[in-house]
């Protein structure tokens, strides 16, 4: 297990990763973030010693070493989900590699669906809390101690420091960013209408198939973590529309430049 992270990283290196000081992931059509990017190196996935391939069309697979906002940076484009077929483990092992690598901070992003319906179509939610419905946890194998406390505190899974230089960030942009709970199912299919309502009472504010895991390896490695997502659709169980994933990219693409903003200026201030 740890010879494999460390075989990882030793061709990250051997190809010109230096040591990051942040680790971003990029979700469902949130790319742009690299054209900011002074990219010194990349690396395909399916040429990096056990990592996953992502095999969902709109998302890339690079790994990818540069500088934003006078930061190093490692960016994942492109992530992995379970619905893939992966595990938990493949899931997470990435952010094992950037840790390996040097990172201090974490940054996600995502695409979701939201539940609060004051939270509309091309908004941002920061992510203050989860609930984890994947119905595993990465942390749940055979040695999981060798690579951390396997009884991993979740009381405040995202970084009350981070997560408030994003609120004072997007008061400086004038960028509506709301706050609330995200919920992390199984996927690939959409909700029905009785799992939105379902999920509203269980208080979720936004709905996605990602995330959570990464934020519970990060937790488990004591990354600061925080998280963002671009509501990219609405689940009203009572006015459901079909689902349109050229809709969803095209709306995940409105609201992306807002979000670059917050990254760039969080970056900044850490």
């Amino acid at each position: 297990m740890t010879d494999r992270i460390d075989e990882s990283v030793d061709y990250l290196k051997s190809k010109g990763f230096g040591e990051p000081e942040v680790g971003i992931i990029l979700g469902t059509g949130l790319g742009k973030l690299l054209d900011d990017v002074e990219v010194e190196v990349e690396a395909s996935y399916n040429h990096i010693p056990y990592f996953p391939t992502a095999t969902v069309e709109f998302h890339k697979g690079k790994l990818i070493f540069g500088k934003l906002e006078g930061k190093k940076v490692v960016v994942m484009q492109g992530r992995f989900h379970l619905y893939e077929g992966y595990s938990l483990y493949d899931v997470t092992y990435p952010v094992r590699v950037m840790k390996r690598l040097g990172i201090k901070r974490l940054l996600v992003s995502n695409a979701s669906g939201s539940i609060n319906l004051d939270y509309k179509k091309g908004e941002l939610m920061m992510i203050e809390d989860h609930i984890n419905l994947l119905g595993g946890s990465p942390l749940a194998f055979h040695g999981v101690e060798r690579l951390g406390e396997r009884f991993v505190d979740m009381s405040e899974p995202y970084d009350p420091e981070m997560n408030d230089l994003f609120i004072e960030a997007a008061k400086k942009l004038n960028i509506k960013l709301h706050t609330g709970v995200y919920a992390s199912v199984l996927g690939p299919q959409l909700e029905t209408k009785a799992e939105y309502r379902y999920l509203k009472i269980i208080g979720a504010d936004a709905v996605g198939m990602s995330t959570v895991p990464e934020v519970i390896v990060a937790n488990h490695l004591h990354i600061p973590v925080s998280a963002i997502s671009v509501i990219t659709d609405e689940g009203d169980p009572d006015n459901l529309d079909k689902v349109d994933i050229q809709e969803i990219l095209a709306m995940a693409a409105k609201a992306e430049p807002n979000m670059v903003k917050l990254f760039k200026e969080l970056l900044k201030k850490i």
